[in-house]
This record gives C-alpha cells, sequence and structure tokens, in this order.
C-alpha cells in the first residue's frame, strides 16, 4: 500500500506522469479505500469535500457500490471567475466533468450509515453549477477500473464552483441541462437526470459510504455528484465551458500541473 501511496503522491507534488499503476491493484473497494484514507493521511492539505464517481454494473464487486468517492483538497478548489485557470497532469490522464454541486449546510449524522434518495434530499444542503477537473498522473487510471481510481484520490485535481441553484429540492430536475465545449466545440450536453436516480442517489450515496468509512460529511463540505454530461479529455492549452441553462456558464483555460510549493494547509 505504502509503495502506491508514495508513488502517486511524489508524481502529484512534482507534476509528473506515472507510466503504470505502481504496485499491485487493491483487490476490493475497500482495500481501495485504505489506500485513499492512506493518501489522504499524508498529503499536506484539507479536505474540504468530495467527488462522486458512477461505476458500471461490469466493474463492481461485492460491495454492491454503484458510485465512488474522490476527495476535494482546499488548494484545488476555486469560484470561477473571468479567467479560471485548472491543471491537468501531462502525460497522464486530463479531462473536464460538468458537475451539480452540493454543499452541506449541516453536519450529518455519524451514526446514520444507510441513506435513502428522499432522506438526502431533506438534509439541509445547496445546490451550486461546477466544474471538475478530472485529472490524474496515470493515464490509463480509467481503463483499469474504480479500483485504480480511488487508490489516486478519485482521479481528482479540482473543482471550480459557479453560481447557486435556488430551491434545488423544489426544482425539476429534467429542467437542470448543461452542455460542455472545448475549444468552442460542443463535446457533450445532459443534465441533472444524466447521473442515475439523479441528484439524491448521489448525494445519497456519499452521505452513506463516507459514514460507513467513519469520515461523517459534515457542515461547509462539498459534494460533486457526478459527470452530466460525460467525461472529456482535454490538454494543456486548451479552454473549456460548462453552460447550465438558466444558471450561467463556468469557463476554464487548461495549464500543465506543475511542481508544488511544500507546505501544509490548514
Amino acid at each position: 500500500m505504502q509503495g502506491i501511496v508514495d508513488a502517486f503522491g511524489h508524481a502529484r507534488r512534482n507534476g509528473a506522469a506515472l507510466p503504470d499503476f505502481p504496485g499491485a491493484i487493491p483487490e476490493t473497494l475497500v482495500d481501495a479505500y485504505a489506500v485513499q484514507d492512506a493518501a489522504i493521511a499524508a498529503w499536506p492539505d484539507a479536505v474540504v469535500g468530495w467527488k462522486v464517481g458512477y461505476i458500471a454494473a461490469e466493474r463492481r464487486d461485492v460491495s454492491g457500490d454503484d458510485r465512488l468517492l474522490g476527495p476535494i483538497f482546499r488548494r484545488n478548489l476555486q469560484q470561477a471567475g473571468q479567467a479560471t485557470r485548472i491543471a491537468v497532469f501531462a502525460g497522464g490522464f486530463g479531462a473536464i466533468e460538468a458537475e451539480y454541486v452540493l454543499r452541506l449546510d449541516a453536519d450529518a449524522p455519524s451514526d446514520k450509515l444507510d441513506w435513502s434518495p428522499d432522506e438526502a434530499a431533506a438534509h439541509p444542503a445547496t445546490l451550486f453549477i461546477g466544474l471538475e477537473v478530472a485529472s490524474s498522473p496515470l493515464a490509463t487510471i480509467n481503463v483499469l477500473g474504480p479500483r485504480v481510481v480511488i487508490s489516486d484520490f478519485g482521479n481528482n485535481n479540482g473543482l471550480v464552483v459557479g453560481d447557486e441553484i435556488a430551491d434545488w429540492t423544489g426544482v425539476d430536475e429534467a429542467r437542470l441541462r448543461v452542455e460542455s465545449r472545448i475549444d468552442g466545440v460542443v463535446v457533450g450536453s445532459g443534465g441533472a437526470t444524466t447521473l442515475p436516480g439523479g441528484l439524491r442517489a448521489a448525494f445519497a450515496f456519499a452521505l452513506a459510504r463516507s459514514a460507513r468509512r467513519g469520515r461523517p460529511l459534515r457542515r461547509g463540505e462539498l459534494i460533486a455528484t457526478g459527470n452530466a454530461t460525460g467525461i472529456h479529455e482535454i490538454a494543456p492549452g486548451q479552454r473549456a465551458e460548462v453552460i447550465f441553462d438558466g444558471h450561467g456558464t463556468i469557463t476554464v483555460d487548461v495549464e500543465a500541473a506543475a511542481p508544488q510549493a511544500p507546505g501544509t494547509v490548514a
């Protein structure tokens, strides 16, 4: 386990690529979360939220999980602006994903291990538009599957949060639509209903899996609920836009991940 943590940590700190997965792939999702927990403990930054990723039926294991979680770190969280820049690992994997992002407005109970979508919707939260930076030093991360994705921070390298969508539980999710463009070309379209079970199901999974890991979600944490138009590969030098119908646009310019300055973010 430690070899995996060290190799990904070194690559991420140095903006470098990895040619192969550094060791034996964890046998189960639970084993992969153990790697992720060790990597979080070793990483010099604070977790401010979690990305949710969908697991195709043929790639699930005995846990029965249809989704996975990866940490979002404070240093990689941005508010959308006119000149937002994001970083992907040159030689690794890089993509953008249009996201609907929930912010918890109250702590989740630590002893509640199962959540229905309706129970999740009843938990105080605010919805925003967003863009996930899906990037890893390992180019084949998605090909190798969810246990590898979990092992490297859920294939996350940042989150850009935009405007609020008011009264999200009262909005018909079919009306939440978004289009993704790269260099002006439409690469995907969809919305909240693109997510299996919609926003509520993604939120319920994040609440349940976090509690079962001993990391119950807290007030202020963010949940990126899953890719609403697809996973769109992108490279340094390109520009991406995610256009949320009636709720705003997020535009980002992509650069190559650079070596990080040492230090700890509290």
